[in-house]
């Protein structure tokens, strides 16, 4: 699992300005790369000015409609792989489907995550965004396997069924007002994650750890300054709390012993673990850390589901008909949808994945390489990045016809697991809630089109420091009159 590559770049750029004196005396002190005796050579590029280097041109284009312009100038002039120096660090950038596979798939012995001081004294040294090698493996298993049982996929049908229910009551009864889907979705998303980490339902306790929460994730694009009265200081400070309450679930659950059926959530899984490995810290650090999907990538998943579909008919009826035919059938049959059902729907999954590549929701990740490595005939010295940049490959007009266009149909009876579509990440922290964010968008897509019609105000996507609606996609709604 990754944190989207673009919250630490912001996180960096912000703290350039203060540490420009630091990072010159640094320059003039590192010695001069040495490679190993090798055919392969840097990749073509430029390091721009000195210190910033190319810096400003990124963000320049990260703050546009078009934030891959700055890849897409240096694809034309070097090639898919160059080299480039962003946000104080020298670094390899990847556009290259194959490349980027590599990089995912290896191990710490050649790449390990890239992240700030800030970021790292945030997320805690145990979580599993920053560990490596085999207690990285061990965490990553138990709770993707956890993730992937019928059992819990379940139990969320249950809870995200629930949600959207009691939310799309409400909505009905509103005709003074949009509703602000990404807002909406973030609460619901929200409940659902913390139910399936920690087993906390709705109320007084749930109210104030979402509280704390945004307090701890609104440290992620900070200054990198720990003292009081900074927002790095006050998001540690929220963590504090949010453990204090994970640590007293804890505690509750070692009393009453591990479950010895099914486990009920995430932690049942991690305290049944018999390595010794997985301390309360660690515990309770990682399940803080694994509520950010119900904040980012889910909520905004969906969201920009509802954009797309707004913004192409065609596509929204072929949807509203396949989900509309299941509705009618199981309630033909007496019988709830069940979690098979919302992912069997092939449209469906199809509107998912297209969302997915044209959303880049995780637009790429950052790697450091540990070891001078070879890749298709470039080096990439010890001690350089590596951004493996996901949302030009999922733009590449040579791998998608008409990339820029809201295409569901290209998906049908077409592989997903190319190395070409990589909106999960890859290799050993390939996002383990994958299936769970296709899952809650497949029923709230399946239910929010069956039982409304809407109309969608004008709104536009903001992809920096993270994709999101920029006024949180208004919608004025109303319900169906017949099934």
């Amino acid at each position: 699992m990754d944190i989207p590559w673009i919250l630490i770049v912001f996180v960096i750029s912000i703290a350039i300005a203060f540490f420009l004196s630091k990072l010159f005396q640094l320059h003039r002190q590192k010695p001069k790369t040495k490679l190993a005796n090798t055919s392969s050579a840097l990749p073509k590029g430029s390091l721009g000015w000195p210190l910033i280097g190319e810096t400003m041109e990124f963000i320049s284009c990260a703050y546009s409609d078009h934030p891959e312009n700055f890849m897409d100038k240096r694809r034309h002039l070097y090639g898919k792989v160059f080299k480039s120096h962003i946000f104080g660090k020298k670094t390899i950038v990847s556009t290259d489907a194959e490349v980027n596979r590599f990089i995912l798939q290896s191990d710490a012995k050649m790449f390990v995550p890239s992240y700030p001081k800030s970021l790292t004294e945030l997320m805690g040294k145990s979580s599993i965004l920053v560990i490596n090698g085999s207690l990285q493996k061990r965490v990553h298993g138990l709770v993707g396997s956890f993730f992937k049982s019928s059992h819990l996929k379940a139990q969320i049908t249950t809870d995200m069924q629930g949600y959207v229910q009691q939310a799309m009551d409400r909505w009905a009864k509103n005709t003074e007002s949009p509703i602000f889907i990404q807002h909406e979705i973030k609460h619901i998303a929200f409940q659902v994650l913390v139910k399936a980490l920690i087993s906390l339902d709705p109320g007084k306790e749930m109210e104030l750890l979402k509280r704390q929460f945004q307090d701890f994730i609104s440290g992620l694009m900070s200054l990198p300054i720990n003292i009081p009265g900074t927002r790095l200081h006050h998001s540690l400070k929220a963590k504090k709390e949010m453990v204090k309450l994970v640590k007293k679930i804890i505690k509750t659950k070692s009393s009453h012993g591990v479950p010895k059926t099914e486990p009920n959530d995430v932690l049942d899984v991690l305290l049944s673990d018999q390595s010794g490995q997985l301390t309360d810290d660690l515990m309770s650090d990682n399940m803080i850390d694994m509520m950010i999907p119900g904040e980012d990538s889910v909520p905004i998943l969906i969201t920009l589901a509802i954009k797309f579909l707004s913004d192409c008919p065609s596509a929204l009826q072929k949807l509203m008909e396949e989900n509309m035919k299941v509705k009618r059938l199981k309630a033909e049959q007496g019988e709830p949808m069940v979690w098979s059902d919302y992912l069997s729907l092939p449209f469906t999954q199809a509107v998912i994945t297209e969302t997915l590549r044209m959303g880049s929701i995780i637009t790429g990740v950052m790697r450091k390489a540990v070891k001078d490595v070879e890749i298709n005939g470039y080096m990439i010295p010890k001690g350089w990045c590596v951004l493996t940049y996901f949302r030009s490959v999922h733009l590449d007009e040579g791998l998608y016809d008409k990339p820029y266009q809201f295409n569901p149909w290209r998906w049908q009876n077409k592989d997903k697991s190319n190395n070409n579509f990589t909106p999960f990440g890859g290799g050993q922290r390939l996002c383990p809630g994958l299936d769970l964010a296709r899952l809650e968008a497949s029923i709230f897509l399946h239910h929010f089109i069956t039982e409304f019609r809407w109309v969608a105000e004008d709104d536009s996507i903001v992809h920096f420091p993270t994709v999101r609606m920029r006024k949180g996609m208004p919608v004025w709604v109303k319900r169906r009159s017949h099934p």
